[in-house]
């Protein structure tokens, strides 16, 4: 089952899909210029609820967002029978 929730929401190490912006015309720009585009798989390599920079892997790159553009991305993570995000 699938599950859609922000960037700054999945645990470190979890892999997810990008799903949808939700910024403005010259934030989509800006991301969409990192190689991150709608699809694109990420993995979450560090970063915290809290604030502070959030860094994933795309493909063979690491980029590291600031915790407001992280906050402005929704991805798709697949979750276990329950419902719960630690599948």
């Amino acid at each position: 089952m699938m599950h859609i929730v922000s960037l700054v929401e999945i645990e470190v190490g979890r892999e997810c899909a990008v799903w949808q912006f939700a910024g403005g015309f010259a934030f989509t720009r800006r991301i969409e210029a990192m190689g991150i585009r709608l699809g694109t798989k990420l993995v979450k390599v560090s970063g915290s609820c809290f604030g502070g920079p959030v860094i994933v892997r795309a493909g063979n790159v690491q980029l590291a967002l600031g915790h407001g553009m992280a906050s402005k991305i929704a991805v798709q993570v697949e979750t276990d029978a329950e419902g719960d995000l630690d599948a």
